[in-house]
């Protein structure tokens, strides 16, 4: 694996050369591709390690747990020192928020929410509809708090006392690539209703459109397509003003990445033979480039140096597939209606994540069915009892937190700091979703 300032190259293969020029992934023959992307027989090998309880942090009595071995899955490059994880079996915890996470940045989100619709432009009304559509739902803005979190933390480091005009920007920006990014899956999803999860059963923790009828439902496909082109130019042009080379490079490979992410989930639909490694790869494509492009790009604005704006992508990265395993979980353990879409929807559109790929190495009988599309009545229910008997939903979840204790261990650069803590807690409350 090498490694760039802007980009993570994870060995590419055909697939990733391949221009996505249409709106749907419907226009990819499945079985065809498939056969371009399989490269023989493979099998993933992970060792996880035991973890012990070893210190408590002071100021916040909150215990850690270090793993006592350094995994060995792809994507892995931190150091050898062992990263600390919270304890989240301690009782006498409460339960981390986002409201609370958030409230270091309040008056930054505050900001961002009202200049969110008015850097959409008012050429277009259909668009600006569209746009009030969309960022008046709310939501959690999950990715612009990083990116605040990291320019207050990282700011202390070089005595900037206020945020600049590039961080704010550059936070408005990331909330726009990832709108766009919804919208667009929306259309490839056919979603009627935007999906969301629900974070210990409190409706603040919702995230974005929660319940909201989609941009693609109330003003058709073609409409959505645009505002999701539209959404990614707009956030290009507002890019190329940043006038910083460095993140210009970093962000462009995010929407790049978005497509590559959709390209390697289509030629891998009903493949039982993928890998953990490729499924981590896809997960970085989808959801942790952005992340890691948030954090750092952050950095890069505080005026760090090259190695800390280096560890706050890891963090990025690390958390955001920590996210994506979570997620993965939750589609197996939570009920449509904290989902929002029917539970095991992944798995019954062929699309294979972290418990599937864990159940796989224990269960043959799983593998016949998958590979038999479910085409008998109640083969997917057979596969969901497979998948949660065989012990592949308690491996995801360690693998969730060996990513987790990789995101914490990249927070050691930065100085102790409420923003360093709220960084922490975002791991934290990533994890507690599947408790």
């Amino acid at each position: 694996m090498s490694m760039t300032s802007h980009n993570l190259d994870f060995g590419r293969s055909v697939l990733d050369l391949v221009a996505c020029g249409c709106s749907s992934s419907a226009s990819i023959h499945r079985s065809s591709v498939r056969k371009i992307a399989m490269t023989g027989s493979r099998k993933s090998n992970r060792d996880c390690g035991a973890r012990r309880l070893v210190c408590c942090r002071q100021n916040l009595a909150r215990c850690r747990v270090y793993s006592t071995k350094t995994p060995e899955t792809l994507l892995n490059e931190v150091g050898q020192i062992p990263p600390a994880v919270l304890n989240l079996k301690e009782k006498s915890r409460s339960p981390i928020s986002l409201a609370n996470i958030f409230e270091v940045v309040a008056e930054d989100l505050q900001t961002l929410n009202q200049n969110l619709k008015s850097i959409v432009g008012a050429e277009n009304p259909v668009l600006m509809s569209a746009a009030e559509q969309i960022f008046g739902a709310g939501g959690k803005r999950l990715r612009p708090a990083l990116v605040f979190l990291v320019s207050r933390a990282t700011a202390e480091l070089v005595g900037l006392k206020e945020l600049t005009t590039k961080h704010r920007r550059l936070a408005e920006i990331i909330e726009m690539i990832h709108t766009a990014s919804l919208i667009h899956d929306d259309v490839l999803d056919e979603s009627d209703m935007r999906r969301a999860f629900k974070v210990a059963c409190d409706l603040k923790d919702f995230c974005s459109f929660a319940g909201q009828e989609t941009v693609h439902q109330l003003y058709g496909t073609r409409v959505a397509v645009l505002a999701g082109d539209f959404m990614f130019a707009q956030s290009s042009w507002y890019l190329a003003n940043l006038e910083n080379l460095e993140v210009i490079k970093l962000i462009s490979q995010v929407i790049k990445d978005f497509a590559s992410g959709e390209i390697k989930q289509a030629s891998s639909l009903f493949d039982c033979d993928l890998e953990l490694e490729e499924y981590l790869i896809k997960s970085y494509y989808k959801t942790a480039s952005l992340i890691a492009a948030s954090t750092k790009g952050a950095a890069i604005f505080s005026g760090v140096d090259g190695s800390l704006s280096k560890q706050m992508y890891e963090y990025g990265r690390n958390l955001g597939l920590s996210f994506q395993i979570v997620d993965d979980i939750l589609d197996f353990t939570q009920s449509a209606e904290q989902l929002g879409k029917p539970a095991a929807s992944d798995l019954a559109k062929g699309n294979l994540t972290a418990p599937v790929i864990f159940a796989l190495e224990k269960e043959p009988k799983l593998r016949e069915i998958i590979e038999s599309e479910f085409c008998e009545t109640g083969s997917l229910d057979e596969a969901i009892k497979l998948v949660k008997t065989s012990g592949g939903i308690e491996e995801a979840q360690e693998l969730a937190k060996e990513k987790a204790n990789l995101a914490i261990h990249n927070l050691h650069c930065l100085p102790r700091s409420p923003f360093r803590v709220a960084l922490e807690d975002m791991v934290m409350f990533n994890l507690e979703r599947f408790v």
